[in-house]
């Protein structure tokens, strides 16, 4: 025979109350579906819990005797919940970051891993350009925001594709354009990222879409070093166009650079991690980007 919790808890209620209106007006139901299902219950028992009486309802000698089994089993049952949720592996999911992420996914990501990971922490760590991997590679980070391409070891999830655009000051020349032509941006100095960041240096500097060197003005390694260099005038840079509204500054703009491939960011991981906390994160992030 299988009888649910609910109506376990429906028939402790009534006992307690000996009144169906008052015992539906505790356990928030209308009185006429808790009636229905003690009569469900009474019928999955074969025999009667309750005799209606003026005013109320009584036990039945069969409801009497099961009474403090019933309440014993939904006492136990708390316990064990608690136990439970107790038992729950807790700590902190460090997640690197090269840039603000925005663009509605960290937020809500969050509040989805903590649904999932109760009492687990989250510690966001800024991490600078010249660790591609955002702390993957030396594992002081557990998952991180990045920019493709990544150095190898890595698995990743594509969060946005978006097309590159140049910072640059705000009288330079090229800012009266709605879009910028690539050939336009060939001569002039570039602000790069540091050599170590590999690949990763050579996409912002467009070196797909280039047969000479770049021009490099200055080398910066984190994006508060970038976006002050160009206020400074010594050099323009490529970036997502959806970081221009998340690093915005008085004396720089922004415009489409055309005759590129997009950038994209994603989510990282270490390709053998498969710890819970790591995955409940990932599978947040692709909810919210299936969602979007």
């Amino acid at each position: 025979m299988d009888v649910h919790l609910r109506d376990v808890r429906y028939f402790v209620a009534v006992a307690e109350e000996l009144n169906v209106t008052r015992a539906a007006e505790r356990l928030f139901v209308s009185q006429p579906a808790l009636s229905k299902q003690l009569r469900v219950l009474e019928r999955q028992l074969g025999f009667r819990l309750f005799e209606r009486v003026h005013g109320g309802v009584l036990l039945t000698r069969q409801g009497a005797a099961l009474l403090p089994v019933a309440r014993d089993l939904l006492e136990r049952w708390g316990a064990g919940v608690e136990t439970a949720r107790a038992a729950a592996p807790t700590g902190t999911l460090v997640i690197g970051m090269q840039t603000a992420v925005g663009r509605g996914l960290q937020q809500e990501a969050l509040r989805r891993f903590r649904a999932a990971m109760p009492g687990w922490e989250v510690s966001l760590r800024l991490v600078g350009w010249d660790d591609p991997s955002g702390g993957l590679a030396d594992g002081s980070s557990d998952v991180a925001f990045v920019w493709l391409p990544v150095p190898p070891g890595l698995r990743t999830h594509v969060l946005a594709t978006e097309r590159r655009a140049v910072a640059m000051p705000a009288a330079h020349p090229l800012a009266e354009l709605d879009e910028v032509p690539f050939a336009a941006l060939r001569a002039e100095p570039f602000i790069a990222l540091p050599r170590v960041a590999g690949p990763l240096r050579d996409f912002w500097l467009a070196l797909d879409a280039r047969d000479d060197e770049p021009v490099i003005g200055v080398t910066a390694s984190t994006p508060e070093e970038v976006f002050e260099a160009v206020t400074s005038g010594l050099g323009v840079v490529l970036v997502a166009e959806g970081n221009a509204t998340l690093y915005s500054r008085p004396g720089m703009t922004y415009r489409p650079v055309t005759g590129l491939p997009p950038g994209e960011l994603a989510i990282a991981w270490r390709e053998s991690d498969g710890r819970p906390q790591v995955t409940a994160f990932i599978d947040a992030l692709r909810q919210v980007t299936t969602k979007v």
